[in-house]
């Protein structure tokens, strides 16, 4: 496959894939201890996550993130899996400023969510419009965006699952019972 696919470059398309790349590298990086320092001093309430649940999530999240971009670059950016997460992507971008204003200070993301995440989303739309691409609207668009959080949770739960270790018996007298 060439570098463009019915005219939409694949910086569009797997441009995507390179902007995620980078704004997931700053929650790499910051997200499990910030989420650490925040239960002690602000936010009790949040769930413990390890670096190693953070590192699958975002794996696993990266995983549906290439298949929507191949799913572009193959179809032009006309995919509607493609332009669902583009959507994602964007709305994603808002609701970590949403946070960090939330907050009143950093949260993971924050960073590149202004420099990255919505720069390109914004790019990404416009050039998929400029070159004649149908971008869809209505009911497709917001079922896509529903499904994001849906997804980010989907991640999230099968991360801890993955993650979670050797089970060990409770001691109980159950046999056969084990502690979650």
């Amino acid at each position: 496959m060439g570098a463009e696919t019915g005219g939409v470059p694949a910086t569009v398309t797997w441009g995507l894939l390179a902007a995620w790349m980078v704004h997931d590298a700053e929650e790499v990086a910051t997200m499990a201890p910030w989420l650490r320092k925040a239960r002690q001093e602000r936010f009790p309430w949040l769930p413990e996550v390890s670096q190693k649940q953070v590192n699958v999530a975002i794996g696993l999240m990266g995983g549906l993130i290439a298949a929507a971009c191949a799913d572009g670059a193959r179809t032009g950016g006309r995919s509607p899996l493609f332009q669902s997460v583009l959507a994602g992507f964007g709305v994603h971008g808002l609701v970590h400023l949403g946070q960090a204003a939330a907050v009143r200070g950093y949260t993971p993301g924050a960073v590149t969510a202004p420099l990255v995440v919505l720069p390109f989303s914004v790019w990404a739309w416009r050039r998929l419009k400029a070159e004649g691409v149908p971008v869809r609207g209505g009911s497709a668009s917001w079922w896509g965006l529903a499904a994001f959080p849906l997804a980010a949770a989907g991640v999230h739960a099968a991360a801890h699952v993955l993650t979670r270790g050797p089970r060990r018996a409770t001691g109980s007298g159950t046999p056969g019972r084990n502690r979650a």
